[in-house]
């Protein structure tokens, strides 16, 4: 589990679908019985003394009625593409519950910045940008002949790094059909790695729950 301030007040905390249950117990011992309420984004649970909690299904998952309703549609093994994005990087992944059973990482060159000005500092950025470009289009490349064949067996795309890179992957019109089922959470990952992309598996499973204590 890891928790994080929230903009706005209150805190993220990221669980385990198994253990959403026994947090749910939790809060419920620290702020007393809850009442949950089915939401566009999941379940709200708000307890007696003012505490609340947003439970966000993951991504690919329905929100269910109640807390066992959500955590049984939580547990419950999907099919979820990933797409992880950096400058130069790319990652691609299907996975099948918790486990990768399909995976690309694809690195190519992308130059820096540079100091230098005048005419040698346009000249830098234009072989930067055509080197960023073909990247993008590699990235694409290997997303169509990986992700592309999946569309209709996936209950969601997770995709993460840079937004700018992933958009402009995902900007290819041949992955038009991937579109619809990008999930709205962007996970915060380091450069795209083999490593990076198993432990973005369970990132992409996790519940997201914003919490905000009584006032």
């Amino acid at each position: 589990m890891t928790s994080r301030p929230a903009a706005g007040g209150g805190r993220w905390v990221e669980v385990d679908p198994a253990r959403v249950g026994r947090w749910v117990e939790g809060f419920a011992d620290r702020h007393g019985p809850p009442t949950a309420s089915a939401q566009e984004y999941g379940l709200l649970l708000a307890a007696p003394d003012g505490a609340t909690a947003e439970l966000y299904a993951p991504p690919g998952a329905p929100g269910g009625v109640d807390v066992a309703g959500f955590v049984a549609a939580a547990v419950m093994p999907r099919r979820i593409g990933l797409l992880l994005a950096r400058k130069g990087a790319v990652a691609l992944g299907v996975a099948e519950g918790g486990d990768l059973v399909v995976s690309k990482v694809d690195t190519r060159y992308v130059q820096g910045r540079t100091a230098a000005g005048g005419w040698s500092q346009h000249r830098f950025a234009r072989r930067r940008d055509n080197q960023a470009k073909a990247a993008l289009g590699d990235a694409a490349d290997l997303a169509v002949r990986l992700l592309l064949p999946q569309a209709s067996r996936l209950a969601a795309l997770v995709c993460g790094g840079d937004r700018r890179a992933v958009d402009g992957v995902l900007a290819d019109r041949r992955l038009a059909p991937l579109v619809p089922l990008r999930a709205e959470r962007l996970l915060d990952v380091p450069e795209p790695r083999h490593a990076v992309l198993v432990a973005a598996v369970g990132a992409a499973r996790a519940v997201r729950i914003l919490v905000r204590d009584p006032d």
